[in-house]
């Protein structure tokens, strides 16, 4: 299980750190059945930045998220796969922070779309590729790349009680 190696308290009105647990339980419960939209930002070569949209969900303690491989977002990540991936979660807004490497074994590409599939979007594996009969507009046609988030900082705000702000940092 991932857990912060060090973790800082960020609340300015006097509010305790909130545990990495409450942000990691939402991720776990609410991924991918819940309507969330998880945005990743990328580095373009030439040092601007690419923020879009994609569906993500949390398997086995790690982010996962899918991409064509003619987006920008893929082709952001093969030239620096530094990358940020911010969602608002129930009750909490979440920012993490790392870097995103391509899946490519099979049986992790089958893992990560059985729970896709679970979260009604039909993904099925084909070797280290997903495929669907439909995806966001900007995605592509099929097949598609799937990468897996190395966090590195993550960094949660609460709009719900008990409130806080929190930075937390896991070993690289």
């Amino acid at each position: 299980m991932t857990e912060p190696t060090n973790t800082k308290n960020l609340d300015r009105y006097g509010s305790a750190p909130l545990e990495w647990s409450r942000a990691r339980d939402i991720l776990v419960a609410d991924t991918p059945t819940a309507d969330l939209t998880f945005f990743v930002s990328t580095v373009r070569p030439d040092g601007r930045p690419h923020s879009a949209g994609v569906g993500a969900v949390w398997v086995e303690d790690a982010l996962y998220f899918k991409a064509g491989p003619g987006t920008r977002r893929a082709r952001n990540l093969a030239e620096n796969p530094a990358c940020t991936v911010a969602v608002r979660l129930r009750g909490m807004d979440l920012t993490l922070e790392g870097e995103a490497g391509r899946v490519t074994d099979s049986a992790t590409v089958e893992r990560v779309a059985v729970v896709y599939r679970e979260g009604g979007w039909p993904a099925t594996a084909e070797g280290a590729t997903l495929t669907a009969p439909y995806s966001a507009p900007s995605a592509g046609a099929p097949p598609w790349h799937l990468y897996r988030l190395a966090l590195h900082r993550a960094i949660g705000v609460a709009s719900a009680e008990p409130h806080g702000a929190t930075r937390w940092d896991f070993a690289t």
